[in-house]
């Protein structure tokens, strides 16, 4: 059964009195130790890669959360296709101050180039349908102005898609592709 480096290193602590430096290299309490280390290690960095995966979906939340805080009732869809339209050129005016500080013939720096890359993105996802909150819900409005921040609370949201000509239709949570 797996179990962590603590609770390992404490079981063998107490088998070896406390003196954990007089273990053989290769002896099975040190496997043991190992395994745990390198386990933690593992759950670690999968966890790290989760949250950075899922830190698109939380900033785009959070955006619309402030949204929903400064309106007093549902938002239509002018208004929810103007927040979309703002939260698209939110990176715009740093793309263009890279692109005015890069000298002429030299190629874009890694940081234009991810910030391009993820405008063209995001465009073409609002072309299709662009993954929000519904908040054209009141239930759902309120639920998304007490949300705390957290991966896990996002689930108890609707979403929708809403397309760059008013095509609007349920999605699902967590996004997956077109849904």
């Amino acid at each position: 059964m797996p179990k962590s480096l603590a609770k390992v290193h404490k079981k063998i602590s107490k088998k070896t009195k406390g003196n954990i430096s007089s273990l053989h290299e290769n002896s099975r309490d040190s496997q043991r130790l190992r395994r745990a280390g390198a386990r933690d290690d593992k759950l670690a960095r999968l966890s790290k890669a989760r949250s950075k995966a899922n830190q698109p979906h939380m900033q785009r939340v959070a955006f619309f959360q402030g949204a929903a805080k400064a309106a007093e009732g549902p938002i239509d869809v002018e208004k929810i296709q103007m927040l979309i339209q703002r939260h698209l050129q939110r990176d715009a005016e740093e793309l263009a101050k890279l692109k005015r500080e890069r000298r002429s013939g030299r190629p874009s720096s890694t940081r234009e180039d991810l910030l391009g890359q993820r405008m063209a993105v995001e465009e073409r996802e609002y072309d299709t349908g662009f993954w929000i909150p519904d908040m054209e819900d009141e239930e759902n409005l309120k639920l998304l102005r007490n949300w705390t921040g957290e991966w896990t609370s996002l689930n108890t949201l609707k979403y929708v898609r809403l397309a760059r000509n008013g095509l609007k239709h349920e999605s699902s949570f967590p996004p997956k592709g077109q849904s």
